[in-house]
């Protein structure tokens, strides 16, 4: 209920803190701290037992409050920079065996689809159905593509570590106190907090969430655990987050192991899955989240964890398994709905797929992707009435000009594929209004100028789109059948080998290079 005028200020801010409203929470404590030490607080007949003490807990509460504003969950976030990407120190093996690395996607294990039917993204793994940090941050292959990247695809992007989730140095406490820092970090006599448990804790989540100063962090949480006797598994999980974030994996590695002989713990188990991903032996990782289903069964973070490293891997069948696993456990779960269903669409099942986004839609997810998805199930599984509405609510939904730009090329799709040419065209060129960098809109653009016979617009399209996404095969193999028809045979068999480097088992492709080599022989 409505809290009285002579509530203790201490419990208000507390009770702010409970319901999660921690800028009221936070000014109380600043009036709290801005007293004189002794001196009364406003609220009538209530006097400081404590001062000191009472400081302290409104001191500690403060922190928490301003962390807790900016804090994000550790586990999730994962975000490799150009830098991490293209100097990898860490790399075990060069030439790793197929099916041990994440950094070659094997030929599908599975037997999942092909790229034919199935898009890839930049890093050559199939599209998963859930955006989630690591399919962020596919490997590329060349610092060129790298480089391009940000400005264009939007999977597989590298970015600098310093952007993205974790905020820079300095910024998160402008943001939150704009009278200047609550904490001066330089001021700080670490030695003196690591010598009191209880606060120490919280001072260290502010340093690392708030500040993100990881430096300083990491001299506090050594100090504690030093003053904990290195007992305290808590403390060797923080300096492994520490260590991971300053890019020292195998330091990272013995401190989670360590804490996990301490005490057996989901989280540590997922933070140590992360170092063996960053270190590319996704079989280790697999390995480890095994060995604490053993421990935890059921849990549904380790087979979700599983399934993700399968679906990384091109092993599409494993990953649905460990998805259906993870629904067994958790029939609410988004990400193994969502992953299940895209799996059954692209295996040609569209009806089965519509049920698990239907359930999507009971569960009150409201959003463009879904509303797109339903559409093109609902094309697929010929309920041709429902397509249209489905579409036309994404559209409404949408809340970017990329989003708007899918839906748009969906749109497109469709209209191919009840015939209305006319249609297609105008929605491939309300995608490129929408998102210049749509590649498969300017492929699908070609196809239908080359069905008008203006070949010179074609190829500037085709051009167009597979330099803006060199890992898809249909602009390549589009560019070298046009050359070839053209005469234009050199540029045609270039074409057709990076169609071929894209998609190995494109039987067109390969019927194109033959005729073409034959060709070259009888010249």
């Amino acid at each position: 209920g409505a809290m009285g005028p002579d509530m203790e200020p201490l419990f208000q801010a507390w009770s702010y803190f409970r319901r999660r409203k921690f800028a009221q929470c936070s000014a109380i404590c600043s009036r709290l701290l801005e007293q004189a030490p002794g001196e009364q607080v406003a609220g009538p007949g209530w006097e400081t037992g404590h001062p000191a003490r009472a400081r302290a807990a409104a001191w500690s509460l403060k922190t928490r409050a301003l962390t807790e504003m900016v804090y994000v969950d550790e586990i999730e976030v994962d975000q490799e920079g150009i830098a991490e990407m293209m100097l990898d120190e860490n790399a075990v093996a060069q030439v790793a065996r197929p099916g041990t690395s994440l950094k070659v996607p094997g030929t599908s294990q599975g037997g999942g689809p092909s790229p034919a039917v199935r898009p890839v993204t930049q890093s050559g793994r199939p599209i998963t159905g859930f955006v989630r940090p690591s399919t962020q941050c596919g490997r590329p292959s060349t610092m060129e593509q790298a480089i391009k990247t940000p400005r264009t695809a939007h999977t597989a992007r590298p970015i600098t570590s310093a952007s993205g989730s974790y905020p820079r140095l300095g910024t998160a406490s402008m943001l939150t106190n704009p009278d200047g820092p609550f904490i001066h970090m330089s001021r700080l006599n670490l030695a003196k907090y690591a010598h009191k448990p209880k606060l120490a804790k919280a001072l260290f989540e502010y340093i690392f969430h708030h500040e993100n100063d990881i430096k300083n962090a990491l001299n506090l949480a050594a100090l504690a655990t030093e003053h904990a006797q290195f007992k305290d598994w808590w403390w060797k999980v923080q300096i492994g987050k520490c260590y991971y974030r300053l890019g020292l994996y195998r330091e990272a590695e013995k401190q989670f192991k360590s804490a996990l002989k301490q005490q057996d713990m989901i989280d540590t188990i997922l933070y140590l899955a992360k170092v063996y991903l960053r270190l590319d032996q996704p079989v280790t990782a697999l390995n480890l989240f095994k060995q604490g289903l053993d421990r935890f069964p059921g849990e549904v973070a380790l087979l979700c964890g599983i399934a993700r490293i399968y679906e990384e891997m091109n092993n599409i069948s494993s990953a649905a398994e460990y998805y259906k696993d993870v629904l067994k456990q958790d029939n609410t779960h988004v990400e193994a709905i969502a992953c299940i269903g895209s799996n059954h669409f692209y295996s040609d099942q569209p009806e089965i797929a519509l049920r698990f986004y239907r359930r999507l839609l009971q569960m009150g997810i409201y959003n463009c992707q879904l509303f797109n998805n339903l559409g093109l199930c609902c094309f697929y599984a010929q309920q041709y009435d429902m397509t249209l509405t489905s579409f036309e609510r994404a559209l409404s939904l949408a809340e970017n000009e990329e989003e708007t730009a899918d839906v748009w090329y969906n749109l497109g799709h469709l209209a191919v594929g009840i015939g209305d040419l006319n249609l297609a065209y105008q929605c491939f060129k309300l995608t490129l209004v929408n998102n210049n960098d749509h590649a498969e809109a300017y492929n699908n653009l070609a196809v239908l100028e080359m069905r008008k016979g203006h070949t010179e617009q074609a190829r500037a399209l085709l051009q167009t789109a597979s330099s803006l996404a060199p890992h898809m095969y249909e602009p390549h193999f589009n560019f070298a059948t046009l050359s070839e028809k053209i005469g234009d045979l050199q540029r045609s068999y270039t074409e057709a080998q990076k169609s071929e480097e894209a998609f190995p088992g494109h039987v067109d492709t390969q019927q194109l290079l033959k005729q073409l080599r034959e060709h070259f022989a009888m010249l």
